[in-house]
């Protein structure tokens, strides 16, 4: 398969402070990638670097071919990017929007209409092609802004958490999109700190904690890697101490999740006798408790040591300010 990226060794560093470690990876053309991490994890760094607008400290890239260090321009007018929040012009037309784009990529100026009225169809806006965006919800605009960045036909497209922030509706819709442009041949490059997002689009992804790439191959060989282990989930009634929890007979790791608490236990523990004795020896009720299907979420925590939840102090800010 030939490879959309290359990357090798790439650092980066603000302040003495390292965004990016040493950090390769390559993906295959026609492929959607996934850079799995938290907020302030060096996902929007990578980005910067492989669409040119930062330059690393030390490493190398190229992108559909071309060396960054000497053919940015050349790798830019045959990549499109979606930054994380959406740079549409309000005061503009969804249609006006569409034709700036195009001109700005340098698209033939017999093909402005006919390109943005198939895009305009394609992501559900035909209806609002003569609205303002100023007008537009959060899901209308971050297809909009996607719809801009394909304007040129790009044969790579980059997202940077292209659903924070969207409901539900949204950002399932927003996921058959990427689905599609996959299978229409573009490789998508995807950054996101929602796990399940990345298991249900992504056919290779880079497990990236602390600037440094940790787990890197496809979804199900990442959660085959912690078989040995399974995952239950419980719920009591009554009082119940996080810690407590990690005590009980054949639990390796706890994970709070808002009244529930998801425990990844040894596979010969038979953790629900262990788990009913824990509730008697304290008066308190199982409300329920379930045994789950191993998942990313649950490969992330095992390999990297975090919840994937976003992070305070997000490093991704100065990033956007160093650039």
């Amino acid at each position: 398969m030939k490879e959309a990226i290359n990357a090798e060794d790439i650092t980066k560093y603000y302040n003495g402070l390292h965004a990016l470690d040493h950090v390769t990876f390559t993906v295959g053309e026609g492929t959607i990638f996934g850079l799995l991490g938290p907020n302030g994890a060096g996902k929007t760094t990578t980005i910067r670097i492989l669409t040119g607008l930062t330059k690393p400290n030390s490493g190398k890239a190229s992108v559909l071919g071309f060396d960054l260090a000497r053919e940015a321009v050349k790798a830019k007018q045959r990549t499109g990017v979606v930054p994380d929040i959406s740079n549409v012009y309000e005061e503009l037309t969804a249609y006006q929007n569409l034709v700036f784009a195009a001109q700005l990529y340098g698209v033939p100026r017999t093909q402005w209409k006919p390109r943005a009225e198939e895009l305009l169809q394609s992501f559900g806006l035909a209806e609002r092609a003569e609205s303002r965006v100023a007008g537009f919800s959060h899901g209308m605009r971050r297809r909009l802004t996607i719809a801009c960045a394909l304007v040129h036909r790009p044969k790579l497209l980059f997202l940077d958490e292209p659903t924070t922030g969207l409901d539900v509706q949204s950002a399932r819709q927003l996921r058959s999109m990427i689905g599609e442009l996959r299978d229409e041949g573009v490789t998508v490059f995807l950054t996101t700190h929602y796990i399940e997002e990345a298991d249900q689009l992504c056919d290779n992804v880079a497990m990236i904690n602390k600037g440094r790439i940790v787990a890197l191959d496809t979804p199900e060989v990442l959660k085959a890697s912690v078989t040995g282990s399974r995952v239950v989930e419980v719920s009591f009634s009554g009082h119940k101490e996080e810690d407590e929890l990690k005590e009980v007979p054949g639990v390796i790791e706890v994970y709070r999740l808002g009244d529930r608490y998801r425990l990844t236990v040894s596979s010969g523990a038979d953790i629900f006798c262990a788990l009913v004795d824990y509730a008697r020896s304290r008066e308190l009720t199982i409300l329920s408790l379930n045994t789950l299907k191993t998942s990313l979420e649950d490969a992330f925590l095992r390999i990297t040591g975090s919840t994937p939840t976003p992070e305070a102090g997000d490093r991704n800010e100065s990033d956007r300010r160093a650039g």
